[in-house]
This record gives C-alpha cells, sequence and structure tokens, in this order.
C-alpha cells in the first residue's frame, strides 16, 4: 500500500518534470464572428437555390462556434449539420470524400460507428497554411454535393481573412 507522503512526492515529481520541459504551443481556432459570418453565408447560398438547410461551424475542438437553420429546413438538418463539422474537422477532409472512402475500403466502413460520425457529403474542414481550424457542415439540400456546394461558399465569404 502506497503512503500519503509517497503519493505527494510521486505527484510532485511528475509535475515538476513535466514543467521542465513545458512548451509554449500557439493554437489557431476559428474566431466566433467569422463562423457566424460564414455559416450564414451558406445557409444563405442554400436558400438562394431553394434548399431549405441548416449550418453549422465547429472549432477545432469539434465545438459548436455558430448555427444557424434556414425558415422551413427540416429538423433532422440540424444534427446532421454539426456532425458533418464534426467528420470533417476529425478526419481533416470532406465528408464526400469520406464516404467515397467508406464505399471503396470496407474498413474504413466502420468509421461510421464512431460517435457523430456521418459519412454523407456537406461537411469541410476549414483549414489556414494546413492548419485545420474548424470544420463547416450543410444538411438539407438534395443531395451532399449541393450541402457541400454551399459550404464552400461559405468558406469563400471568409477565406481571405482567415490567418
Amino acid at each position: 500500500m502506497i503512503s500519503r507522503v509517497t503519493c505527494t512526492l510521486i505527484f510532485a515529481t511528475l509535475v515538476t518534470a513535466g514543467n521542465a520541459h513545458a512548451q509554449v504551443r500557439t493554437v489557431r481556432d476559428i474566431p466566433t464572428a467569422l463562423a457566424v459570418e460564414a455559416v450564414a453565408a451558406a445557409v444563405a447560398d442554400c436558400s438562394s437555390k431553394g434548399y431549405n438547410v441548416s449550418g453549422a461551424v465547429v472549432d477545432r475542438a469539434g465545438q459548436i462556434k455558430a448555427l444557424q437553420r434556414a425558415d422551413n429546413a427540416g429538423p433532422h438538418t440540424i444534427d446532421t449539420s454539426r456532425r458533418k463539422a464534426y467528420t470533417a474537422l476529425s478526419m481533416k477532409t470532406s465528408t464526400a470524400r469520406l464516404m467515397e472512402n467508406t464505399q471503396k475500403n470496407p474498413a474504413a466502413a466502420n468509421l461510421v460507428y464512431i460517435n457523430d460520425f456521418i459519412a454523407l457529403g456537406g461537411g469541410i474542414p476549414i483549414q489556414v497554411e494546413g492548419d485545420t481550424i474548424g470544420a463547416i457542415g450543410i444538411g438539407g439540400a438534395p443531395g451532399g454535393h449541393l450541402d457541400e456546394q454551399c459550404a464552400e461558399a461559405g468558406i469563400a465569404k471568409i477565406k481571405d481573412r482567415l490567418k
């Protein structure tokens, strides 16, 4: 049995050892203002084509940064758009590409069993200089390729201000 003093000494040693090699790391994340603007632009793009969709932007941790639902969008579109964004962020690729890969590779097909993953087109990572800082997902158009076009429009709206 380990005594309380021994546990304290082990903990102090681990903390001290960890601090001796600590490094400062810069982490980029999508700003809320740009996330809101991107999702609004994507939903507006779909609405202009007659598609009632929802859109979600997640930050680099997969948490919702912005969410918008068009008038008359189906109730399922909110969760679908969030899951598409989460999946695109996690895999650092479009969900359309992931869908193609899961259809070609039986082992990759198991990815859909991961909580919140969805292999439907409409999710795109948001990247700056190769660093994935978030993702956008659109759900509700009559086809994942159409959701993806709207997501691309959302990213295009903010692309020049991503740093």
